[in-house]
């Protein structure tokens, strides 16, 4: 029954977004912003056609609205009545696609048809990949737990984490999504011509999902074999170095990495540079989480010295070959 009403929860919680975008999408199409005088009050603009003018002239002032309301408030007004996160996190791998069909919709939308029709595909890609693996590791539940972080931190700031949940957990998820998604912006502002700057953003945005994937995939399996084993009563294997995880302490991460750069390519090739702001503050924040991820390993007893050793030997997110414990190289199969 609970698992039926989160579905419930997060299929109708973006609709508010939705519906208010369709109503002024409806309102541009029947009347174009080159019909309106601004100083008129005559129908059929009515009381509201300053709004829309406004709405207009403002696409990314309006996806931060949007978001503020429907995300941050919302959200975070669920999260208190249900005591648990849990959405943001599902949310996390459907909001960026909502934001580059979003920019792609935009009345005043310009940009090389190519291009914002591979970004959108390789959004579409990423997120059903990102979808796949929260249900997975889930159980296929709707909103079974909330993310691990946001529980220590309920237990370490208790009374006052009511309030602080609306910063920590809605407001920097707004920094985050709507920064990484600025390339989507910048791909739908501009007409330049496709050309070869764009075809290495696509293999890069490819490679990222790629590796992503296997990493979670294995990462995935791993955590079944060990929980086949604890309910079997023997030792659990203490740390998974196979596959891409036998180069790279979070190939995961790197991935992640690699897709959100990817995109920051596309941005950078249309003149909009400026878009790596929101790639260069997730990353410094996945560096913090690293950090996080790690410690927490450390603090499982029976995997300790396992994971140290691993330390010494691997990359933390580049893959690369296998250090010895005197630096050299691991020639080991």
């Amino acid at each position: 029954m609970g698992n039926l009403k989160n579905g419930l929860i997060a299929v109708t919680v973006p609709l508010p977004s939705v519906a208010f975008y369709l109503i002024f999408l409806h309102y541009y199409h029947r009347y174009p912003i080159t019909e309106i005088d601004s100083s008129s009050t005559a129908p059929p603009y009515g009381p509201y056609h300053h709004l829309w003018t406004w709405c207009f002239l403002h696409p990314l002032l309006l996806a931060n609205l949007l978001f503020f309301f429907n995300v941050n408030v919302l959200f975070w007004l669920i999260s208190l009545i249900q005591s648990s996160h849990w959405m943001i996190d599902l949310y996390w791998t459907v909001i960026p696609v909502m934001l580059a069909h979003y920019y792609a919709t935009y009345p005043s939308a310009r940009y090389n048809i190519w291009r914002s029709t591979i970004v959108i595909f390789l959004t579409w890609v990423w997120s059903i990949r990102l979808t796949h693996n929260y249900f997975r590791r889930e159980k296929w539940e709707w909103g079974a737990r909330e993310d691990w972080r946001f529980t220590d931190m309920r237990k370490r700031y208790v009374k006052h984490w009511w309030w602080l949940s609306f910063f920590a957990v809605y407001v920097s998820q707004q920094v985050f999504l709507i920064g990484i998604c600025l390339p989507m912006y910048s791909v739908h502002s501009v007409e330049k011509p496709w050309n070869v700057w764009d075809s290495i953003a696509t293999i890069v945005c490819m490679c990222g999902i790629t590796v992503a994937y296997f990493a979670d995939t294995q990462l995935h399996d791993f955590v079944t074999r060990n929980n086949a084993l604890k309910e079997l009563g023997v030792p659990l294997v203490p740390n998974l170095d196979k596959g891409l995880w036998r180069y790279s302490r979070h190939p995961n991460y790197f991935g992640e990495q690699l897709w959100w750069w990817g995109l920051v390519i596309f941005g950078w090739n249309v003149g909009h540079g400026w878009t790596f702001i929101g790639s260069l503050i997730n990353s410094l924040c996945l560096a913090y989480v690293t950090v996080l991820v790690e410690r927490r390993m450390m603090k499982q007893e029976y995997r300790a010295d396992a994971y140290r050793l691993y330390q010494k030997t691997t990359s933390v997110w580049i893959p690369w070959f296998k250090s010895s414990l005197t630096g050299g190289k691991d020639k080991s199969t």
